[in-house]
């Protein structure tokens, strides 16, 4: 019986199917319509905002507009009022101008009529003058006339014997005036000099020493001594090829002394022992290294004493090549004095004198430090003139005329052209003059030395010469690639030969001549 109840089950299903298909659809309505008007709502509500920020905006610029318009007007007012101020300013300043151009042109018009009349005055006391000379001359020529009429003698005749009368009195007068002038400027001149030379001596208190042609150096102990010897004197000769200083070694306790006339060799000997005592590494390749170190620090010691010199004196700006030459001075003597000493005192005595005599005392200084620099040179020239080799090398170098004229007069190769220059010849002098300054024992010595040492080193294929022992030795370094081991026994009876025929000399000279081969190779 059920299949009978099926079609009402299905009408059934059908209207509850269809209710609820219209309930939702009259719910959905009721929401999409609820939706809608909180749309329109908001959109009323953001229109309404925006009208509002809208007329904020607008009674915001209308106000700033107010603002920008009352600034205007403020700033044109300010403006306006400082026109008229600085109107009225310029209107007042051509006011007084035109007050004094006034004053001015009335001041002119009075000094032109004042002028007018003194130029009427000094016209009419001219005319008087005139008169008045006329007059004179006339009664002179009446004078001449009676004269003439009384001696019986013409104008001209009275006249020749007046003036030769008058000439050979004014000739004497004149003698003896010139004498009598000359004779006291002499006396003047003689009082003034002795007077700035005294000044200048008393002024300038420098110290003197003279220069020796030893070092000593104090060892630790006696054990230090046979240290440096070495086996077999290895280390002592080593240090006597490289360096060209002899090493004397006697029975003294702890000393060992360095003899050379080179200032220059020998101080570079000397730090080089300085340094190997505190060491203590000595051997031959410890004392090459440390004199290649010591000589490469000598250049900037040189250049730092040149330096100092000139900070000392107070000059101005030279080449570094001439400050160079002037630290070099160091190790240069002239009959036992020191080179840079010598022109140090010259220097200060010369600008207390060019200040006496109203020179330039700077310039002085300047000259007298310079006067002996060609003496840096010598050794390096072979002993060339040192004064024209200081000359060359200061006009090289662009130094003042004043500076290459006291070199050149200051022994007399030209006379001195200024003050300045006069100063430095005269502080040369005073220097050179003073008690034990100079020893020409000495300055014949290092002659000598310096002479074997050049025949040696113009010699073809010479590396270095060294004179030692008080020259009775002449040791010559010669390059191995250039002198072959015959070549040098032909070169030291060349050089022994050169010396007995060229130089005069007590005793005998001993050329030995080194050849050394070495050969230096790298493992990397």
């Amino acid at each position: 019986m059920w299949w009978i109840l099926i079609p009402s089950f299905l009408g059934f299903g059908l209207v509850v199917g269809l209710s609820v298909y219209l309930i939702s659809r009259k719910i959905l309505h009721l929401d999409s319509s609820h939706i809608l008007t909180q749309a329109k709502a908001k959109a009323k509500a953001i229109e309404l905002e925006a009208q509002n920020f809208l007329t904020q905006e607008q009674l915001r610029l209308k106000e700033l507009h107010l603002e920008l318009e009352q600034q205007y007007k403020d700033k044109l007012h300010k403006l306006e009022e400082e026109h008229k101020h600085k109107l009225h300013s310029i209107e007042h300043k051509e006011r007084c101008f035109q007050e004094k151009l006034d004053r001015e042109n009335t001041l002119i018009n009075h000094e032109k009529a004042e002028i007018s009349q003194e130029r009427n005055d000094i016209l009419l006391q001219k005319n008087q003058l005139l008169k008045t000379q006329k007059e004179y001359f006339s009664l002179i020529e009446q004078l001449n006339h009676t004269l003439s009429d009384y001696t019986g003698l013409t104008k001209q005749e009275a006249k020749d014997i007046l003036l030769k009368n008058l000439e050979n009195e004014l000739i004497d007068e004149k003698a003896h005036l010139i004498r009598r002038y000359e004779k006291e400027a002499k006396e003047q001149a003689s009082k003034l000099a002795n007077y700035i030379l005294a000044q200048a001596t008393t002024r300038y208190a420098g110290e003197f020493a003279a220069e020796r042609l030893i070092n000593v150096v104090t060892l630790p102990d006696d054990d230090m001594k046979g240290r440096i010897i070495g086996k077999e004197g290895r280390n002592i000769k080593t240090l006597e090829m490289i360096s060209g200083v002899d090493v004397i070694i006697d029975d003294t306790p702890a000393t060992i002394i360095l003899s050379s006339f080179n200032l220059y060799r020998r101080a570079i000997a000397l730090k080089t022992l300085n340094l190997l005592i505190e060491d203590g590494r000595i051997h031959p390749a410890r004392i090459e290294e440390i004199y290649v170190k010591v000589e490469n620090e000598m250049d900037q010691e040189i250049q730092e004493e040149g330096k100092n010199v000139i900070l000392d004196l107070g000059l101005d700006y030279m080449h570094p090549e001439i400050i160079k030459l002037i630290g070099k001075l160091r190790y240069r003597a002239s009959f036992g004095q020191n080179a840079l000493g010598h022109s140090i005192q010259t220097a200060n005595l010369a600008g207390i004198i060019a200040v006496q005599l109203g020179g330039d005392e700077k310039l002085a200084k300047r000259a007298g430090l310079l006067h002996d620099i060609g003496k840096a040179l010598t050794i390096e020239q072979g002993g060339g003139n040192h004064v024209m080799l200081g000359a060359e090398i200061c006009r090289r170098y662009k130094e003042h005329p004043v500076v290459i004229n006291a070199i050149m007069a200051h022994h007399g190769d030209e006379p001195f052209e200024s003050v300045e220059a006069a100063a430095v010849c005269a502080a040369d002098t005073l220097s050179a003059a003073r008690p034990g300054a100079r020893r020409q024992v000495l300055e014949s010595f290092l002659t000598r030395m310096q002479d074997l040492e050049k025949i040696a080193t113009d010699k073809l294929g010479v590396k270095q010469a060294y004179a030692i022992n008080a020259g009775r030795e002449l040791r010559v370094i010669v390059r191995a690639d250039l002198v072959n081991d015959s070549q040098s026994i032909v070169l030291a009876k060349d050089i022994a030969n050169e010396i007995q025929a060229t130089l005069n000399y007590p005793g005998e000279v001993k050329v030995s001549v080194i050849r050394e081969v070495r050969a230096v190779e790298f493992a990397h």
